[in-house]
């Protein structure tokens, strides 16, 4: 096991924030291993848009902070990569409640990698379905971009 993946690990056994983003809005990783994470989020109505439902913009962040994290968990300590595409499908609306986006990896390539991620409401419902590209970093393409 890497040190990105210990260190993902750790953050889920004290408490699951992983960056400043997650601090702000509240949400947590709460499975994590190379290919594979979730992030879940208890949603009330300060997320909400201006009809009175969940922001769009929040799906988003929590689908990519998952496809992010599962990419992470399976980089060599010499890794970083960044998101190069992302692509999100609003299913049904939502309003108040616990979410989870739950990310996989579909494809690996030494350079290039792609991402689904499904966010279900606590009843099992799929309310958003997500993918993205991700770029494998290397070398002096990772300078500043500790994880």
């Amino acid at each position: 096991m890497g040190e990105i993946l210990d260190n993902l690990q750790g953050i889920i056994r004290v408490g699951g924030q992983v960056a400043p983003i997650a601090k702000l809005l509240d949400f947590r990783l709460t499975h994590v291993e190379p290919g594979s994470a979730t992030v879940e989020l208890d949603v009330t109505e300060r997320f909400w848009n201006p009809m009175g439902s969940l922001h769009g913009g929040i799906l988003c962040d929590i689908a990519d902070a998952a496809m992010g994290l599962a990419y992470a968990a399976g980089l060599n300590d010499d890794e970083s990569f960044t998101t190069i595409e992302l692509k999100i499908n609003y299913l049904r609306p939502f309003k108040e409640g616990h979410l989870k986006a739950v990310a996989k990896t579909v494809h690996r390539g030494r350079t290039v990698g792609v991402l689904d991620c499904e966010v279900f409401d606590d009843r099992g419902k799929i309310i958003a379905r997500s993918s993205s590209t991700c770029l494998t970093l290397r070398g002096e393409q990772t300078k500043g971009r500790t994880f």
